[in-house]
């Protein structure tokens, strides 16, 4: 069954809030909700359409898989508190990581999160707390991306035939499934979420993995992680869509203190897009690639090679994996 899209131009932001909030009361009843919050802006509008609707009967978890940026558990737990709602920080580095062990292949690796985290991770969490409902922030465009077979989105079920109530042992409630990211930010913003959730750049379900390509380990994601950070205050002014760092499987030759340094290369991408369904790079002045590039073959252990990705999506894409 075709998803009927809500465009952002015919958005009523209180009204969908509204139906919404009724909706998820509607359909969870007096039970028990529960969510994983990850700070995008999905999650988050979601997290606040659920606690609007149910209150203290919806439970917020942040899952620190070991693939967040940095400080991203503590961050996200401080802000929500400060709007009213409780997260628990769960630590679950280690069954993610066994997960992604050995793993090359894109596709596989988004099974392993994706797995991983519904099925064993989650799945334990909604045992445990009772609840037959997950609140979760699927939009149209991870929908639209899955189908058409771009890439398996981590959080598309029912829309390729899979039950949730029989894979995982719980119902799938999807309020933001008719809105792209554009129409997710008038209703974040009309939930009184702050402007630095409303428009935060999108951030993918399988996290720093999706970042990495190849084996997905510890000391890859602490290389990626801190050319992430430096990416991001270097580009925050930039006025773009999303921008990255992706750290690439093979080495390249360098040079460091007059010596051969067979090291790693970054790839940089930062996009232009209102939707995410199509994609233009962003035209950075060279004074800024420079000091990045130079930022980063500097503080992020072993990189020789920054590069910055120059193709549109499509045929790129915005994530590298």
């Amino acid at each position: 069954m075709k998803t009927e899209e809500i465009i952002a131009q015919e958005l009523n932001p209180q009204e969908f809030i509204k139906e919404k909030v009724s909706e998820i009361s509607s359909m969870v009843g007096d039970g028990l909700a529960i969510n994983a919050l990850s700070g995008g802006v999905d999650s988050s509008a979601v997290t606040m359409l659920g606690h609007k609707a149910l209150g203290n009967r919806l439970k917020t978890y942040f899952i620190d898989n070991g693939i967040m940026r940095k400080d991203e558990p503590r961050q996200i737990a401080e802000l929500f508190k400060k709007l009213g709602v409780h997260v628990e920080v769960l630590d679950a580095q280690k069954p993610f990581f066994d997960a992604l062990k050995g793993i090359t292949d894109p596709e596989e690796k988004r099974e392993a999160v994706t797995q991983t985290f519904y099925k064993n991770v989650f799945g334990k969490l909604v045992k445990e707390s009772g609840a037959k409902y997950l609140l979760q922030g699927t939009i149209l465009t991870d929908v639209d991306e899955t189908i058409a077979g771009v890439k398996r989105q981590h959080n598309v079920f029912e829309q390729l035939g899979i039950d949730p109530q029989k894979a995982f042992g719980y119902k799938i409630i999807e309020p933001l499934v008719q809105l792209r990211k554009d129409g997710v930010r008038k209703i974040a913003e009309a939930l009184g979420l702050p402007k630095s959730t409303y428009s935060r750049m999108p951030f993918p379900g399988p996290a720093l993995a999706a970042r990495v390509i190849g084996e997905v380990t510890p000391e890859k994601i602490k290389t990626v992680r801190l050319a992430t950070t430096i990416t991001e205050e270097e580009l925050a002014s930039s006025g773009a869509f999303q921008y990255m760092a992706i750290l690439h499987q093979d080495r390249v030759t360098g040079m460091r203190n007059g010596k051969r340094d067979f090291g790693l290369q970054i790839e940089i991408r930062c996009w232009d897009s209102i939707d995410a369904r199509t994609a233009t790079p962003t035209k950075l002045p060279y004074e800024v690639l420079d000091k990045l590039a130079n930022r980063i073959a500097t503080e992020v252990p072993g990189v020789v090679s920054v590069t910055y990705n120059m193709t549109r999506k499509p045929p790129s894409t915005i994530e590298a994996v």
